[in-house]
């Protein structure tokens, strides 16, 4: 099954910027950006891609060991950028980063650890996709828009594990599917 893990907003938080993403999507030109759905705005820390069924019972088990010795922190959506020369829109993070890119790292190498194949290792970025394209976009005029806003300050307190179903049909704006396999409270290490 497709997985990764992240962190997941609560739904104030996306009800936040969702106003903000439907404006961008009224903009010239948006339509040929694909537009992420709300149920699938989230911060990915480690993206794990395939992993096989008999690996997923240690993979959460790592998982949740990641979880129980990180504490929980402060987050919020703030700004914006993109990735790729505009094939990727996103909204960015603010808040305890350092505290965010530890748990990404601690994501990844329970991935390594359970025997699940994963690429190379690359600095982590935090960031939640709002659109992508298949080939280069000009971006900035959303970029702009995005980086004038800041959501409400949450605490991250848990640790998901999530499983991605790609569309098959074909079906135009057609999005993935995301199934939470599990989550794990944060900072329950005693």
């Amino acid at each position: 099954m497709r997985l990764f893990a992240a962190v997941l907003p609560p739904e104030d938080v996306t009800a936040e910027l969702a106003p903000v993403v439907a404006a961008l999507r009224k903009q010239p030109g948006a339509d040929e950006l694909r537009w992420t759905g709300l149920p699938g705005w989230h911060f990915t820390l480690a993206f794990y891609g395939e992993v096989e069924d008999d690996v997923v019972p240690e993979l959460s088990e790592r998982l949740a060991r990641a979880a129980r010795r990180t504490e929980p922190f402060p987050l919020a959506v703030r700004g914006g950028g993109q990735f790729g020369h505009g094939r990727a829109l996103w909204a960015g993070a603010e808040g305890d980063i350092g505290a965010l890119r530890l748990l990404a790292d601690r994501a990844e190498a329970a991935a390594r650890k359970a025997g699940a194949a994963m690429g190379e290792h690359r600095r982590y970025k935090p960031h939640l996709t709002v659109a992508r394209s298949r080939e280069a976009h000009d971006t900035g005029p959303y970029v702009e828009a995005l980086d004038a806003f800041t959501g409400r300050t949450w605490t991250v307190d848990e640790l998901c594990l999530v499983r991605s179903k790609l569309p098959k049909s074909g079906v135009p704006g057609e999005q993935p599917r995301y199934d939470t396999v599990g989550c794990w409270p944060l900072g329950h290490a005693g």
